[in-house]
């Protein structure tokens, strides 16, 4: 066995244990540093061939391995941009050199442009969202821009094209059989002598707010009146009953009086709704509301039935009234809401979370970022709470999963360790000064 072998041993050991030393620092320095994963020292064995009879001591050598995937635990913190992901996933964020990377750490803020930013610098990103949900580009970070807080600051005004009827009509309701009596008939100016009070005694009303090009509110009032049902083919096979839809401008109705009849126009919209004799609607969901005094064309999908004893119905629709935003939300799939000053929200972005394979091999950087490489495995992008991705939780912040106790535990284990190893290579370099004082 080789003096100097022994002493070179000691020596692999006291570096081994400063390597440890050195994680247990960098942990310890960051148990308060949001979204940080812990790192750690592994041991392994150098052996060197040994004749018979002697053995030649290696040493040992280090690998650092990191507990990416090992979730931190979750605190509540006053501010809606502080966001942590519950589960797999990263936020994918973008540093100074434009370059895409990815982390855990969400405690974002907006800097002066509204871009949101976390502690160490770098904007998160996402999908812009148009007219409809994006979709996701799962192999890759194209068409990902910053996620932007304050967006386009002027008034938005977003005409209605498109609404949604749904409801209930009663099947005991009384059938109107003049036609001089249907609300259809009675729009314009002048009304037969019969509509004033026929119209309103034999109806149900309901009414629905919708937005012009200037962003003004325009209500529509929807009348639905129990007719005699047509006879085939005028009417489509099965037909149990039907009735009749008119929409009327609510700025035309009448001003006296206890009606909203005479109206000062003719009806927007009439349609003939037909129901089988389960209360099943058979005609043509749809309904448009063409109205010459706002140019407005409002398509309206109808979901109806005649069921039961009551009258129900609700009414939603899209557009946007002139309001300006003032904040956002965002929810657990990622979606940020524009909050405006009207109360009313808008889907403005999507925010995405990205996963490799190995998460525990991804390289880390500067800033409590990673960046894939070939051992960690491809990135794949998605959604979160869809292909085993995490969920977002606004308000929240993801804390280090560093147990400290252990930390320290570990850093007791180390000195000792490398205080011995030191001693070894103090006996051999005491057992070198006997050999070289037998020449004296």
């Amino acid at each position: 066995m080789s003096i100097f072998g022994s002493m070179k041993t000691a020596v692999s050991g006291m570096n081994a244990q400063a390597n440890r030393l050195s994680t247990v620092s960098d942990n310890i320095a960051n148990v308060n540093t949001t979204g940080y994963k812990a790192v750690s020292t592994a041991f392994s064995s150098l052996v060197l061939p040994s004749g018979s009879g002697n053995y030649n001591s290696g040493g040992v050598t280090t690998t650092v391995r990191q507990a990416v995937s090992d979730q931190g635990d979750i605190s509540y913190t006053t501010s809606g941009y502080d966001l942590a992901i519950s589960g797999d996933g990263f936020f994918i964020v973008q540093g100074g050199d434009g370059v895409p990377v990815l982390t855990r750490a969400g405690d974002f803020t907006k800097d002066d442009s509204g871009n949101l930013v976390n502690s160490a610098g770098f904007t998160l990103m996402g999908y812009p969202w148009g007219s409809s949900a994006p979709a996701v580009v799962v192999n890759g970070f194209d068409g990902l821009v910053p996620i932007n807080v304050l967006g386009d600051q002027k008034l938005q005004a977003v005409p209605t094209a498109n609404g949604t009827w749904t409801g209930n009509l009663k099947p005991g309701a009384t059938v109107v059989t003049d036609p001089n009596a249907l609300p259809s008939a009675n729009g314009s100016l002048p009304a037969p002598p019969a509509a004033p009070t026929a119209a309103t005694s034999n109806t149900q009303k309901y009414s629905i707010v919708t937005y012009d090009k200037l962003g003004s509110k325009v209500m529509y009032d929807i009348y639905y009146t129990k007719i005699p049902a047509a006879v085939p083919p005028a009417s489509p096979a099965g037909t149990a009953t039907q009735w009749e839809m008119a929409v009327f401008r609510n700025a035309d109705k009448a001003t006296t009086g206890t009606s909203s009849f005479p109206y000062s126009s003719a009806a927007v919209s009439v349609k003939t709704i037909s129901f089988d004799d389960k209360g099943q609607m058979l005609s043509p969901p749809g309904a448009t509301i063409t109205d010459p005094v706002t140019g407005l064309t409002i398509n309206m999908n109808l979901d109806l039935s005649q069921v039961g004893d009551n009258f129900s119905g609700t009414g939603n629709v899209d557009g946007q009234g002139a309001n300006s935003p003032v904040d956002i939300t965002i929810d657990a799939d990622g979606i940020v809401y524009s909050k405006y000053d009207d109360g009313s929200t808008k889907p403005v972005f999507q925010i995405p979370l990205a996963n490799v394979p190995s998460p525990d091999l991804l390289t880390l950087m500067t800033g409590n970022v990673y960046s894939a490489n070939g051992k960690s495995g491809v990135t794949v992008t998605g959604f979160p709470q869809t292909s085993g991705f995490g969920k977002i939780q606004s308000g929240a912040l993801e804390g280090s999963n560093v147990d400290l106790a252990g930390e320290l535990t570990e850093m007791i284990e180390s000195q000792r360790s490398y205080t011995a190893n030191s001693k070894v290579f103090q006996t051999g370099s005491d057992l070198m000064d006997v050999l070289v004082n037998l020449k004296r």
